[in-house]
């Protein structure tokens, strides 16, 4: 009794007490370091001799808009799939990006833009700040259901760090070529989560087992997600490449991979369920493994049929995974992978690496011309080959997963603090432990919440 209440005590206090903090923190943040820069500055931007329909706004914001969408809406519905935590999956989400948008635009501020003291905002920084919530959200899936709002609020913090600091090691100091993503948002958002729930591993979880399946309409919900991210995903690889053929061309490659990671995808999960059925779990999440898988080499000479052919293999991959692998992840490895990001951002990101290393050779300046110095500048000015450009995008995966790694090591000590509320082991995946939840006391199925037994902390 005493525990519960202990318990009750650290629900109430804790979230309100974190979200106060970190917004308090954040907004002084903001009124010390934050300044609008010179295309939304009213001075500094009619003091130059522009058009209105020049500001970069017009160009960028519809890509914005677009990944906005996929972070907010695809990513909360496409975990809303557990039967009894569809409050949280879609609060939570919420909750996460929300509080990651700000603390990423001053850590990525402090990193990439902060000059005579400032750090100065616009566009870029808004749809940058969204890939951080990406990033961030991937990682939820892999604890999703296990952990209490508080400590996923204090994982965001250190999250975001962590992935500004990857980010500025590639794209600044090594000069790695990753557009969309596929090694700093999927494979270190993947990664992350990954060994954040290894460290947090529940021994006794199968007391909630009966929780963690979805059911027909939980799993209608989880499809509209997916539906959003398919067709926001070229926006999403395309937001911040190069005006004109590269953005046109990103897109255009995110497109086709997509629609083959689709067909290769309902192609596996009939041929893997054995009696020929299909899987919404496979459809769900392998469909999109074509628009990971493209996030670095999208904006490169990558070919529509390549585009294709990667998006075949990657949904493939990305099927067998959920099939085989998952299992294997849990039983032999004890990592309970809730959302199986490893199939969906995991294993697709690292492939979506790789097939940039592989671009990366093979480039030249007659594929290019004079738009090699929209995709590979250091090539174009002769500061490296294309050999050396294609062992800088190995090395960048590398690094990207050394700081996943040992990001979600920390991070899982940080989660694993003994004040810190979590759901015991018989209450994972419910959402009446968070939430009011209607008709919650008519409920009799579900059985009573208020009886807790011995459980693992995570």
């Amino acid at each position: 009794m005493a525990e519960s209440s202990r318990r009750a005590v650290g629900r109430r206090l804790q979230l309100p007490l974190l979200c106060l903090l970190f917004q308090g923190a954040t907004a002084i943040l903001f009124a010390i370091f934050v300044r609008y820069n010179h295309e939304t500055d009213a001075t500094l931007w009619h003091s130059g001799n522009h058009s209105n329909a020049d500001n970069e706004f017009y160009f960028r914001y519809p890509s914005f808009q677009d990944v906005h969408t996929m972070v907010f809406v695809g990513f909360g519905f496409l975990m809303v799939f557990l039967q009894r935590y569809g409050f949280s999956s879609v609060g939570f989400t919420f909750l996460l990006a929300a509080f990651a948008l700000q603390w990423s635009t001053l850590v990525q501020g402090f990193l990439h833009s902060f000059h005579s003291g400032h750090i100065y905002v616009g566009i870029e920084s808004m749809v940058n700040a969204d890939f951080c919530g990406a990033a961030v959200l991937i990682s939820l899936g892999a604890v999703l259901g296990k952990t209490g709002p508080a400590q996923l609020l204090l994982m965001a913090l250190l999250e975001v760090v962590l992935f500004g600091i990857n980010e500025f090691v590639l794209l600044s100091l090594l000069g790695v070529r990753d557009a969309g993503g596929s090694m700093t948002i999927h494979t270190f958002g993947a990664y992350f989560g990954l060994v954040l729930s290894r460290v947090l591993y529940r021994h006794q979880l199968e007391k909630s087992k009966h929780r963690q399946s979805s059911v027909y309409h939980s799993d209608l919900f989880a499809m509209v997600g997916t539906i959003f991210l398919w067709i926001f995903w070229p926006s999403f690889n395309s937001a911040l490449t190069s005006l004109g053929d590269t953005q046109h061309r990103t897109a255009l490659n995110t497109y086709y991979s997509l629609a083959a990671s689709t067909l290769s995808t309902f192609a596996l999960s009939a041929i893997v369920s054995g009696d020929g059925r299909l899987n919404m779990v496979h459809i769900q999440n392998a469909a999109l493994a074509g628009g990971v898988v493209v996030g670095t080499s999208g904006e490169m000479i990558l070919t529509p049929f390549g585009a294709l052919a990667a998006g075949f293999l990657a949904g493939i991959v990305s099927t067998l995974g959920y099939k085989f692998f998952t299992p294997i992840l849990e039983s032999r490895f004890r990592v309970q992978d809730t959302c199986g990001v490893h199939n969906l951002h995991g294993m697709p990101g690292v492939l979506g690496a790789l097939l940039g290393v592989l671009l990366a050779a093979l480039t030249t300046h007659e594929a290019y011309g004079d738009g090699l110095d929209n995709v590979f500048p250091l090539i174009a000015e002769g500061q490296r080959s294309a050999t050396s450009q294609a062992v800088h995008q190995v090395f960048g995966l590398c690094v990207t997963l050394m700081f996943a790694i040992v990001g979600g090591s920390l991070g899982g000590l940080l989660l694993r603090l003994p004040f810190l509320d979590s759901p015991p082991d018989s209450q994972c995946y419910e959402d009446e432990i968070y939430w009011e939840v209607p008709g919650e006391h008519e409920d009799e199925a579900q059985g009573p919440l208020s009886v807790e037994e011995p459980d693992t902390q995570a």
